[in-house]
């Protein structure tokens, strides 16, 4: 099973890799420009595989790259407070 197959699996993985970049000593902005380039990735690569994903694709396909970076942020702040730790 992915970690893209279950949204709340998809949050913990994400929140696990932003402790682990945070313990590596990246400040906000290297990290908010990693989940930019993750939610590209997404967006161009990857068939959403629930709802929750299939609404982050079709903001972040409906946005300029301002409001695709406000995404990214808004993704880091929902998981910041996630994961295993």
């Amino acid at each position: 099973m992915s970690v893209l197959d279950n949204f709340d699996q998809w949050k913990d993985f994400l929140a696990d890799r932003l402790h682990q970049g945070e313990h590596e000593g990246m400040d906000d902005h290297a990290i908010n420009e990693i989940a930019y380039q993750i939610g590209a990735y997404l967006a161009e690569q990857v068939e959403p595989k629930n709802d929750e994903e299939r609404l982050l694709k079709e903001l972040w396909e409906r946005g300029n790259e301002q409001e695709r970076h406000v995404v990214a942020n808004l993704m880091v702040k929902l998981v910041q407070s996630e994961g295993t730790h």
